[in-house]
């Protein structure tokens, strides 16, 4: 099937839910310059994901590229900060290329940059992806994986570099067993570099790849029984070793060293996972901590040996979610993105000493700056089995002289499914925007979510569709139970995974929801299964089940199985680059609705993927799915 959509003109919706958007959107990518002064940045002021420089003092930001229809997706300093490596996928499809930019950081913020940005990689229908620190110290190579020989494996490509740019010699290939693998760093010496390898999406070990051997290959250092992952993070400055993050033989992600020879040494095991770790090469370390009602970021101070050890102390950060933060030069102080419930992410400086947040940016929309948005209420509700299930309840503020109100809610459901819903300013606006029009919004952690231990995120795996579509069930008998909800108007929304559980919702509970939204959301596991890039097939068992060995469990489990019990309206928008969950998924639940006249509406983007990577095309589909959502519940 083909898209049968028109993408009909919206500018009414898009008119009415602009003012809620925020001026720019970032993208997970920040890098510091060697020398702490400049940070570099994603974000899509003019439309497109670029690649941004702005000074850390403060100052008007410098754009280095321009594209249309590529996406920058993550970046990297050269050692002596003249050059910017980075990734880039073409309309979402993330067949992701690796290029190098010069950088004068003399030039003024209004000169275009001296040279175009040098592809580095060969194949257009091929990934490639960036160590974590991927140059070797001298600057000489620079470290990326590619699938180009076989696409369900990432070689190890070690690309030799010259003064001005690509050398001429081709780059060196060290291959991999097909699967999952990610680069970490490349030591301080250039010798090594890291590599995480996926068993599962639970299970997983890092390697290290000695780049001066005559032949090098993946040596395993922290092999372990049972099921727990290793996620490798910075090395110590004098190369003896790395920070790891960890739940071996625990519920939460803790940070731990490990040594060359794969001895492992717990620093930190909050009741928290530990996240985006981070080293100065003076030997000051920081994290952040997943704690419930925020990021925590905690410091490590130096040590006369420069390894880690004593206890850390914990920064005062205000109540908000810290992404990719980076660790100045000097310790003092990180960069990194910033947001909360109530005010969209920013650029922010965050003062290691006092918690202070500086703001770099500012992205506030104007409903956001001259109104008053609803901050979320962190709850928890008991679901089938005797747990409790977290939640985010955003309540519409009452109005005048109808204190007897009921409202309607929207029940939002992350994607992943092993990701977190956390007190941000999410979907471009679009909790904010129903909140103003009197929609109310809940937001679960159902079974299967990150940051409640690896027990709880484990639940999911082999089980989509089961157990958490009974915390779905409970979340809408939670919602019955408050005096300012209507039970008559409670809608479904949710993207890719969330998307699927919207489609669960509505084909398997038909009673609860009067609309639903799915958005890149896969309707058929089997055919999902059977889809999903090569090199996500040998753990995807595990995760999801075998498609043909699996076959009638996961059709018992697929929406499109219980298609003709579909009743609400239903809106779906797919990217037709989508690789991950591919626009068959949502064309069959398509198909079946508009064989039996239930009102679906349909919109594929011809130039999106797996989510939205252009502004205007993002501003549309969410406005649009505002207006119906809203239209539909109110």
């Amino acid at each position: 099937m083909t898209s049968t959509t028109n993408l009909p003109t919206s500018t009414a919706a898009v008119r009415a839910f602009e003012p809620f958007v925020p001026q720019r959107r970032f993208a997970d990518a920040v890098a510091l310059h060697p020398d702490g002064g400049t940070v570099a940045y994603v974000s899509n002021d003019a439309g497109a994901y670029d690649l941004v420089l702005r000074p850390v003092a403060g100052g008007e930001p410098r754009r280095l590229t321009r594209f249309d229809d590529r996406s920058v997706r993550s970046i990297a300093w050269s050692p002596d900060g003249n050059r910017i490596a980075f990734t880039a996928d073409r309309d979402g499809d993330e067949q992701t290329q690796v290029y190098l930019v010069d950088v004068d950081l003399d030039a003024a913020v209004d000169v275009e940059p001296a040279t175009e940005p040098v592809r580095l990689t060969p194949a257009d229908d091929r990934q490639y992806q960036l160590a974590a620190q991927p140059f070797l110290p001298d600057g000489s190579a620079i470290v990326y994986t590619g699938n180009d020989r076989d696409p369900s494996a990432h070689d190890v490509l070690v690309h030799p570099l010259g003064p001005d740019g690509p050398a001429a010699a081709p780059a060196r290939r060290i291959e991999v067993e097909p699967g999952m693998t990610m680069l970490g760093a490349v030591s301080p010496d250039g010798r090594y570099v890291l590599v995480r390898v996926l068993s599962t999406t639970s299970d997983s070990d890092v390697a290290v790849v000695d780049l001066q051997a005559s032949s090098p290959a993946l040596e395993i250092l922290t092999g372990h029984d049972g099921v727990a992952q290793h996620v490798p993070g910075p090395w110590l400055p004098d190369g003896s070793g790395f920070l790891v993050r960890t739940d071996r033989g625990a519920d939460f992600t803790a940070l731990a060293s490990c040594a060359l020879d794969g001895t492992l040494t717990v620093l930190h095991a909050p009741e928290a996972d530990v996240e985006s770790v981070q080293a100065t090469p003076g030997g000051t370390f920081t994290w952040v901590v997943n704690e419930p009602t925020g990021a925590a970021p905690y410091v490590l101070d130096p040590t006369s040996s420069g390894t880690p050890s004593g206890d850390p102390r914990r920064v005062p950060l205000p109540s908000g979610v810290l992404d990719e933060p980076c660790l100045l030069p000097d310790g003092s102080a990180l960069v990194g993105l910033f947001g909360t419930g109530v005010r969209p992410r920013e650029l922010v400086v965050v003062d290691l000493a006092t918690g202070e947040v500086r703001y770099l940016t500012e992205s506030r929309p104007a409903a956001i700056r001259e109104g008053a948005p609803v901050a979320p209420e962190l709850v928890s509700y008991p679901t089938h089995d005797g747990r409790q299930v977290p939640a985010w309840l955003y309540r519409p503020h009452p109005r005048p002289g109808a204190d007897d109100a009921r409202f309607p809610v929207v029940l939002s459901v992350h994607g992943g499914p092993e990701s977190q819903e956390r007190a941000e300013y999410n979907y471009a606006g679009l909790y904010q925007y129903l909140l103003a029009q009197g929609v109310g919004v809940l937001a679960p952690n159902v079974r299967g979510s990150t940051g409640y231990g690896a027990a709880y995120q484990r639940l999911i795996q082999r089980d989509w569709g089961g157990a958490e579509l009974g915390d779905l069930e409970h979340a809408v008998r939670y919602l019955h139970g408050l005096d300012w909800v209507d039970p008559a108007r409670v809608g479904v929304f949710g993207g890719s995974f969330g998307g699927f559980a919207a489609l669960s919702c509505l084909s398997r509970l038909p009673d609860l929801f009067a609309v639903g939204v799915s958005v890149v959301g896969p309707s058929n596991l089997v055919t999902l299964g059977r889809s999903v890039p090569e090199s996500w097939r040998p753990i995807i068992a595990a995760w999801l089940g075998d498609p043909d060995d699996d076959h009638d469990f996961l059709m018992s489990r697929s929406p499109v199985t219980y298609a003709d019990q579909i009743v609400a309206p239903l809106y779906v928008v797919q990217g037709a680059k989508d690789p991950r969950v591919v626009q068959a998924e949502s064309d069959q639940i398509v198909e079946a609705l508009r064989a039996r006249g239930v009102e679906v509406r349909y919109d594929v983007f011809p130039d999106e993927g797996h989510g939205f990577t252009k502004r205007a095309n993002e501003i549309r589909a969410i406005g649009d799915i505002a207006e119906f959502l809203v239209t539909r519940l109110t």
